[in-house]
């Protein structure tokens, strides 16, 4: 017998680091705060720790300038942890990525090593904003958190579940 009433098991993104969880309109980026990337939160950090896997999943990204990482959920969300704002201009200085494109990470996993006295004397801002990048194929019905301290690989900050 078929069970129609199953439900799908909800995917929870946790904070990648340490600090205050926002909303994404508050990033101050247009590309993020007008949610022009797609739909998510943002992590402005305490300045200790590096960048932690917000989900189990799969590296899909890490940019040549090694301040964005991407990764595939195992049902399918795109997750895109963008480390600080104008940091691309940086040339990889203050980070050291510690996974690989198609490895497989757990929540909780070292993904990028965070040189934060660096990022924040060189960047315009060190908040980390954390963004679904297919968001918009309508098969995803999103909750953010509302605004709290985060602590890495433990609070969820966003819940994502199959329409």
């Amino acid at each position: 017998m078929f069970n129609f009433f199953k439900k799908t098991k909800a995917v929870e993104i946790h904070a990648p680091v340490d600090g205050k969880i926002i909303k994404l309109e508050e990033v101050p980026d247009p590309v993020f705060g007008q949610k022009l990337i797609g739909e998510g939160a943002a992590v402005l950090p305490s300045e200790k720790g590096h960048i932690y896997a917000p989900v189990d999943g799969k590296i899909i990204q890490v940019a040549p300038t090694k301040h964005a990482i991407g990764i595939l959920a195992e049902d399918g969300t795109e997750i895109l942890i963008h480390v600080g704002l104008e940091t691309v201009s940086l040339n990889g200085e203050g980070f050291k990525p510690a996974v690989t494109v198609g490895e497989k990470v757990s929540v909780g996993q070292l993904l990028l090593e965070v040189d934060w006295t660096y990022i924040k004397a060189h960047a315009s801002s060190t908040v980390t904003p954390i963004v679904i990048t297919n968001a918009q194929d309508g098969k995803k019905q999103i909750h953010v958190t509302e605004e709290k301290e985060g602590i890495a690989g433990k609070t969820v900050m966003i819940t994502v579940n199959k329409k």
